[in-house]
């Protein structure tokens, strides 16, 4: 896979990944885990919400009309 990024991008992520002693290829691989990661528990947020809705409906509603 070849990935082109803008200079100044580049210019960063060469920074970073040198504060943390990793390599540039390294830094970006944590990134991408991040993304993953994050969009995982977006979706694990949304089935928990989905759930309460459903599973818990009527309780809503007796709390909404309080």
């Amino acid at each position: 896979m070849t990935l082109r990024l803008p200079e100044d991008l580049d210019r960063k992520l060469e920074t970073l990944a040198a504060e943390q002693h990793i390599s540039k290829h390294a830094l970006l691989i944590q990134a991408a885990e991040a993304i993953v990661a994050r969009s995982g528990r977006r979706g694990e947020i949304r089935g928990a919400i989905d759930f309460v809705r459903t599973h818990d409906a009527e309780l809503l509603q007796r709390l909404e009309d309080a």
